[in-house]
């Protein structure tokens, strides 16, 4: 990212292939994975990494994993298909689809493909067509309802773990095979991870009782990371936020969001609807202290090993971790009613946003004249970065912006590490504007780019 932006070409690459643009270097992808891979190989642990393709849809990562030998998790047929067309193996694929269509299914079945099956319905879709196929279907059960510390911990994914306990005994005679166990939790609490691990390894001892193979528990993503590397700006942004929102100083948000946060009482409540940027432990770090807890007086890794049970995950997001950033072009500057002045930026709020209110990483700014004649007339701005969508709410980011060295027409913002979720999952093409390209770069020994095969 720090080439890119020191590189004289980013403005031609602007130019060339639109705002926004997407950057991105799969490679990083591998660095990441070894992290993880690094932690279960020093516990003897068999532990395989299957890549979240939601996270990002670009194709540079799907040939990255067949390349560092890691797996891909799909959650849709186009998703399944063009790794397919790519040429990854089936066994290093898994369909996690949240609504899968007879098509999917029939996809699946045909390559045999693990589908991981969240419903009565489902199940009974993929016996129909795997029992007219000839074919029994490869599966792992994805659970939810676990208990932990004496509550459930709400999902809207898998069986239920009391109400489904007969399905090891219902599946007996039907054209399936259970290869694994799948479950996916919301949040980063590894304790939480331990609770549904213990939970599995006991259904995989019941399902291998009632003749399944199965091999193999998918604890699912929710690998927590870190954007920032000073938690003391995350922590004095929340305290200055809520200050804000009590009334003891400006506003750091626009018209007051207040980013999940509200004021009742005098007081402030609620809790924060942003990813939190800055976390520890992260990725390897978090995994360890997963696999290392005893239940029972066995560790997690040390029971999984003597049960021969490979554990799968899917991140998405924290193996994505340094693999791009957003760049877009400032159109104009305008101040509002209330005097507040308005960026405005070549690209639309869905091309940098998950479901959290914001995102709440500083932008880089890359000043197209950068003389020092320039610069000396440049005067200090603050505002809020606006986008193209025709609503009064279309903020790129609801934080106020401050400028030092002033801002201009036809300078570039970049956002840093967006390559996990902010790119495509919510991006959106309304008034017909076209999605962003996604340049692939090769960064050594200086930046060049191509685009990936998804624009092609």
């Amino acid at each position: 990212m720090r080439r890119c932006l020191r590189s004289d070409q980013l403005f031609d690459w602007t130019e060339e292939h639109g705002s926004p643009l997407n950057l991105l270097r799969p490679r990083t992808m591998r660095r990441n994975v070894e992290e993880l891979n690094k932690v279960a190989q020093q516990r003897q642990l068999d532990f395989r990494v299957y890549f979240a393709r939601k996270a990002n849809k670009c194709l540079g990562f799907v040939d990255e994993a067949i390349e560092s030998n890691f797996g891909v998790d799909t959650a849709s047929e186009n998703e399944l298909r063009q790794c397919l067309q790519r040429c990854v193996p089936t066994k290093d694929l898994i369909c996690t689809a949240a609504v899968k269509s007879d098509s999917l299914i029939d996809l699946c079945v045909q390559q045999q493909v693990c589908i991981a099956v969240d419903n009565d319905d489902e199940l009974q879709l993929i016996v129909e067509r795997a029992s007219e196929s000839g074919k029994s279907a490869r599966i792992a059960l994805r659970l939810g309802g676990f208990w932990h510390r004496g509550a459930r911990l709400p999902t809207r994914f898998g069986f239920d773990i009391d109400r489904d306990r007969n399905l090891p005994q219902r599946l007996r005679a039907l054209p399936v095979t259970v290869q694994g166990i799948h479950f996916h939790l919301d949040g980063y609490d590894a304790g939480q991870r331990v609770t549904a691990l213990a939970e599995a390894m006991d259904w995989v001892e019941r399902l291998r009782n009632a003749g399944q193979p199965v091999s193999f528990i998918d604890m699912g993503g929710g690998f927590p990371m870190s954007y920032l590397e000073d938690g003391h700006q995350w922590k004095t942004f929340w305290i200055q936020h809520r200050r804000a929102l009590l009334g003891q100083r400006d506003s750091l948000t626009y018209r007051g969001h207040g980013l999940g946060l509200s004021v009742e009482n005098q007081s402030v409540v609620g809790s924060p609807k942003t990813y939190p940027f800055f976390q520890l432990p992260v990725r390897g770090n978090w995994l360890a202290g997963a696999l290392d807890t005893e239940v029972a007086g066995q560790s997690i890794a040390h029971r999984l090993s003597a049960m021969n049970v490979q554990l799968r995950c899917e991140p998405g997001r924290s193996i994505l971790d340094g693999c791009g950033m957003t760049v877009a072009r400032v159109e104009f500057r305008k101040q509002n009613a209330d005097g507040d002045w308005l960026i405005g930026l070549s690209m639309n709020r869905t091309q940098c946003r998950t479901s959290s209110d914001d995102f709440l990483v500083d932008p880089i700014l890359v000043q197209k004249d950068q003389s020092l004649k320039a610069r000396s007339h440049a005067k200090p701005m603050s505002g809020y970065l606006v986008g193209a969508y025709c609503t009064e709410s279309e903020l790129i980011s609801l934080r106020k912006m401050s400028f030092p060295h002033g801002v201009q027409r036809g300078d570039l913002l970049a956002f840093p590490n967006t390559a996990g979720y902010f790119m495509h999952f919510l991006e959106s093409r309304s008034h017909q504007f076209p999605l962003a390209k996604n340049l692939i770069v090769d960064s050594h020994p200086d930046p060049s780019v191509q685009l990936d095969l998804i624009d092609e």
